[in-house]
């Protein structure tokens, strides 16, 4: 299918739009919409609400209905495709053709085993024309968690440090603020406010006390806060506590007592015993699929970042570097001495970027 410069033009204001939903509409995907004539004018346009809200579709009928626009006739430019079922709200699909749109022009089909396809045939069914696959890969990279949860039941984890030219998180003695910059501790705030939840271990609740929520950045919520302690020795008095948020905590021993105190702190305890009486992180990883989670944002000690990195589950890497040469100190993973490169994970650039004295690099494992 070619699509014309006006498509093309359309199509990155609707990707625009879904990108201002970026910290708004999890667990749902962020999508845009914009309905235009057939010169091009816009009719209408927005982008997916909170879960259970309206979603782009609807937002912009409305938008173009409350400007005094009839969309008889018109093009919606949609950055995934409308949705057939009913949920909390209705087929989007269904309100699209009920309003008159002749054509639609989707991104990219829904991954959502209860979509897949079925919002664009049923629009085909009844005289709609449907085109597909303009824009496809930035609409992907909106919804990268969203995606890999449909279709791996698990979701997408970005794992963030801060580190030195030689590759160190912290001094030996521990002390770590501030390797970088403001800039870079401020953008850090924006990957934690786009994830559904940020992951820590109790290591660096121990050791650093941290609020691990989103300060720098305006978001309408905050993600939840996941903790990973084994021995559920997570201080009743800790920082972690002071926020509006969910605080989900994986261990692998049974405490009656510590159990009690922490759900009366209000956390959701899940007991997921492994090896040696640790998480299985397997498991965990499984079960924050199943908690609807899209995106992971995991800061943590250099302990579990191996355990993660060994064990494969880490997607993506948000590395900030610092400027800096620290001499001996503490590795952004611990992982396994190896005797040979050829054992040496592979990892891949996807971008590189200044952020203020610093510089922010983007690495996924090859596909």
């Amino acid at each position: 299918m070619s699509f014309s410069t006006l498509d093309t033009e359309q199509m990155h204001r609707a990707l625009a739009l879904a990108a201002q939903a970026m910290f708004l509409t999890s667990p749902n995907p962020r999508v845009g919409c914009v309905i235009t004539s057939a010169d091009g004018k816009v009719l209408g346009q927005g982008h997916t609400q909170p879960a259970g809200q309206a979603h782009a579709e609807i937002m912009a009928l409305q938008d173009a209905q409350a400007q005094g626009h009839v969309v008889a006739g018109a093009t919606a430019y949609v950055t995934l495709e409308p949705c057939a079922h009913q949920g909390r709200t209705g087929p989007c699909c269904d309100a699209l053709a009920k309003a008159g749109i002749a054509r639609v022009v989707a991104s990219v089909e829904d991954p959502n085993p209860q979509v897949a396809g079925q919002g664009l045939a049923r629009l085909r069914s009844v005289g709609v024309q449907v085109d597909t696959g303009l824009l496809e890969n930035e609409a992907r990279e909106l919804n990268i968690g969203f995606f890999k949860r449909m279709q791996q039941g698990t979701p997408w984890l970005r794992m963030k440090t801060a580190q030195s030219l030689d590759g160190n998180t912290a001094l030996n003695n521990g002390e770590s603020q501030w390797i970088t910059g403001t800039a870079a501790r401020d953008d850090g705030h924006h990957w934690r406010a786009r994830a559904c939840a940020v992951l820590t271990g109790i290591g660096t609740i121990l050791q650093d006390d941290p609020l691990l929520n989103v300060r720098a950045v305006h978001t309408p919520r905050q993600p939840d806060l996941v903790l990973i302690d084994s021995r559920l020795q997570t201080p009743l008095n800790a920082k972690l506590w002071n926020g509006q948020r969910r605080v989900v905590i994986f261990h692998a021993v049974h405490d009656p007592e510590k159990e009690k105190a922490l759900t009366n702190k209000g956390s959701t305890l899940v007991c997921l015993s492994g090896h040696g009486d640790k998480v299985d992180l397997h498991a965990m990883v499984q079960h924050l699929g199943q908690l609807h989670y899209n995106e992971v944002h995991v800061e943590a000690g250099h302990k579990l970042h191996g355990s993660l990195l060994k064990a494969g589950l880490v997607d993506e890497l948000l590395v900030y570097l610092a400027p800096l040469l620290t001499g001996p100190g503490q590795a952004m993973a611990a992982l396994p001495e190896l005797t040979n490169l050829a054992q040496a994970q592979t990892w891949l650039f996807q971008e590189t970027n200044r952020i203020g004295t610093d510089l922010r690099l983007l690495l996924r494992r090859p596909r």
